[in-house]
């Protein structure tokens, strides 16, 4: 139960844009993953959760941009997006939630 949870830490949510719609063409799946997470880490998750097999982890950090909060001065977190590739025939269907 406790491995189980530690991967829902792991992996936070999908993101589904049109760019990682155009990845999902090519076996690609993308995350939102937590900011301390490692490629190893993001793998076993995966498999572990999704019952898949992964060929490659590409991570991506994207920074925080500074923006205005109700007139004050704020700052968006930072997220770290996974771009995870799988082996041939393997496929996640994003769309149903985790």
């Amino acid at each position: 139960m406790s491995a189980k949870a530690e991967h829902y830490d792991v992996i936070r949510k999908p993101i589904i844009t049109e760019k990682t719609t155009m990845a999902s063409e090519h076996g690609a799946v993308v995350f939102e993953v937590s900011i301390d997470a490692a490629k190893p880490q993001i793998k076993e998750a995966v498999e572990a959760l999704f019952g898949v097999k992964v060929k490659a982890v590409n991570t991506s950090i994207t920074k925080g941009k500074v923006k205005r909060f109700k007139g004050q001065m704020g700052r968006r977190k930072n997220v770290k997006k996974a771009y995870v590739m799988l082996e041939e025939g393997n496929t996640i269907d994003v769309t149903t939630g985790l």
